[in-house]
């Protein structure tokens, strides 16, 4: 691997970091690097997941003022998350992702329209909501786990939305919850695949190193932008996701 390759995939690294710790879209800049580079689309899904564990890391390092006061609803979603996952892994590793491919274009385009609605009931007060739609929630939660050990795209911003309804916290400390839970979720996913597929580790190293810094980066820059620009920038991805997906499953 050469020296201009290796710097490639550190920045493809910092930009999906960034897009991850903020927008939760961190495979539209890191899966086509890796694709760009030469690996093949399954393995560079998987890749990819290596890479994507260090985003957390850094948001998480970069968040503890946010998440501080918050561990005890950190541990509790990331057990729904992290079931979910080990479900999701089976699934995948029993039907492919294809049988999934033409539901997914609607599933982000969905996602989208939901952090934008969603925003406008961020002052709920969870404790006036009935005990069954908290149960329905958490149920959401363990099935997205499933989806991002399954197929992954755009996961984190409906994990997002859900947490906008199950707390009533500000925007930037739900996000740095989503960036751990998540984080633990593609972690579950990644031991999976260690046993069960194969990872580029040396393509994954430069990556992940980027990764961590625009983790890093991404909470920062969250605090001192008004949340409103940062749902809409959200779901203007979101869409570019959906469009990206649909032109594969429908007009490929």
């Amino acid at each position: 691997m050469t020296i201009w390759t290796t710097i490639f995939l550190l920045l493809g690294g910092v930009a999906g970091g960034l897009l991850s710790s903020i927008a939760s879209m961190a495979s539209l800049a890191s899966y086509p690097v890796l694709l760009a580079v030469g690996i093949p689309p399954v393995f560079a899904n998987v890749t990819n997941d290596a890479a994507l564990i260090w985003t957390s890391i850094g948001s998480t390092v970069s968040s503890t003022k946010e998440l501080k006061g918050h561990w005890e609803q950190v541990w509790f979603y990331t057990i729904f998350t992290v079931v979910g996952s080990i479900i999701g892994c089976m699934l995948l590793l029993s039907f492919p992702s294809s049988v999934f491919e033409k539901a997914v274009p609607f599933f982000i385009a969905f996602s989208g329209i939901m952090i934008i609605v969603s925003g406008k009931h961020h002052s709920l007060n969870t404790k006036k909501q009935p005990t069954w739609l908290k149960i329905i929630y958490f149920i959401a939660l363990l099935i997205m786990g499933a989806y991002t050990g399954y197929f992954g795209a755009a996961g984190g911003v409906i994990v997002l939305v859900l947490l906008t309804y199950i707390t009533n916290e500000r925007f930037i400390v739900i996000n740095a919850i989503k960036n751990v839970i998540c984080g633990f979720a593609n972690l579950v996913a990644l031991i999976i695949f260690i046993f069960t597929s194969h990872i580029y580790w040396l393509q994954a190293i430069p990556l992940a190193i980027g990764m961590f810094i625009g983790g890093y980066i991404g909470p920062a820059i969250l605090r001192r932008v008004p949340e409103k620009p940062i749902r809409i920038f959200i779901a203007t991805l979101a869409f570019v996701q959906a469009g990206y997906f649909f032109y594969k499953a429908y007009l490929h």
